[in-house]
Formats: C-alpha cells, sequence, structure tokens
C-alpha cells in the first residue's frame, strides 16, 4: 500500500448522500431513478474496501455515481424498450364462443387476408395484424414506406370488397 493511500471508510459515506442524491437525480431526470442509482452506487463502493489517493471521498463517490449511471444506462440501451398499451387497446377475445358471428366474421376476413396477392397480404398482415409501423414493415419487407401506404390502402380495399354481401371474391 502507497504511503498516501488510504481506504474509503464506510461509516462516512452517510456524510455525502444529499449530494450524490442531487447529482444523481440530475443525471436520471426523476427522484425514484435518482435513489435507485444512489443505492447502486453505495452497494458498488460497499462490495469491497476501496482504497483512495487522495482525501477526496465526494470526488470518488461521484465518479463512481457516474460510471454507474453510465453502465445501467448502457445496459438499458441494450433491452427492448417498453411502452404501456394505448388507451384505445382491445386485446384478443377468446369468448369467441359466446359470439359466434364474431368468430365467423374473423374467418371471413382471415380467409380474404389470404387470398390476397403475396405483396399486398404480406403489407396487411405487417401492418394490420402484427402492428409494425409503416417503416418498421418496409423495412422488414425490404421496400420503401410510401409502397407499403399503397399496398395497404389496396389490400384493404380488396378485403373491403370482399367482406361486401354481394361479392364472392376478394379479387
Amino acid at each position: 500500500m502507497s504511503s498516501n493511500a488510504r481506504v474509503l471508510d464506510p461509516a462516512g459515506l452517510g456524510d455525502h448522500v444529499d449530494r450524490l442524491y442531487r447529482a444523481a437525480w440530475a443525471l436520471c431526470g426523476s427522484r425514484e431513478d435518482a435513489e435507485d442509482l444512489v443505492q447502486e452506487t453505495f452497494a458498488r463502493v460497499l462490495a469491497k474496501p476501496r482504497l483512495l489517493r487522495n482525501d477526496d471521498d465526494l470526488g470518488y463517490l461521484l465518479r463512481v455515481l457516474r460510471n454507474t449511471f453510465v453502465s445501467r444506462h448502457r445496459a438499458n440501451s441494450r433491452r427492448p424498450a417498453t411502452t404501456p398499451m394505448p388507451e384505445q387497446f382491445e386485446p384478443v377475445d377468446h369468448n369467441v364462443g359466446t359470439r359466434p358471428e364474431a368468430a365467423t366474421d374473423a374467418r371471413q376476413v382471415f380467409a380474404h387476408i389470404a387470398a390476397l396477392p403475396d405483396t399486398f397480404r404480406d403489407a396487411l398482415v405487417a401492418v394490420d395484424v402484427v402492428g409494425l409501423s409503416y417503416a418498421e414493415a418496409a423495412r422488414a419487407l425490404g421496400t420503401r414506406e410510401a409502397t407499403i401506404t399503397s399496398r395497404l390502402y389496396r389490400a384493404r380495399a380488396q378485403v373491403a370488397r370482399g367482406m361486401e354481401p354481394h361479392r364472392e371474391s376478394v379479387l
């Protein structure tokens, strides 16, 4: 151990909580995330003895806080983002047995979708069934977003025409 190195005193960490919390809040933007960040920082620091080369405990703790924030941010950016369901979202009704007409309509719609030409069917399935955005569908299908828009328009029109009572087929 070097002559000017010393071990960080765990008992003195409480003296810095307020300043670390304010710094964490500035980094995170929310109180709850700041509390979690300070807690994670203390957990890392207390996990093993830390050797400091100077008397600046707060400076060291701020560096650990920032490094913890950056590590957490990198890890979160690699995870898929979650979003809340839109308010108008209607989940699939698994009780179609209580409404046979709805099941019949769904079967007819899917039959008409299946009868579409491949390019129209793929665009309709990607956007209307799977829920991809136009841009995501264009990337997935290897085409331009404008092409997706026109294919969707035509596919939807063909399915709608096929659902009319006097029409026999989609095409």
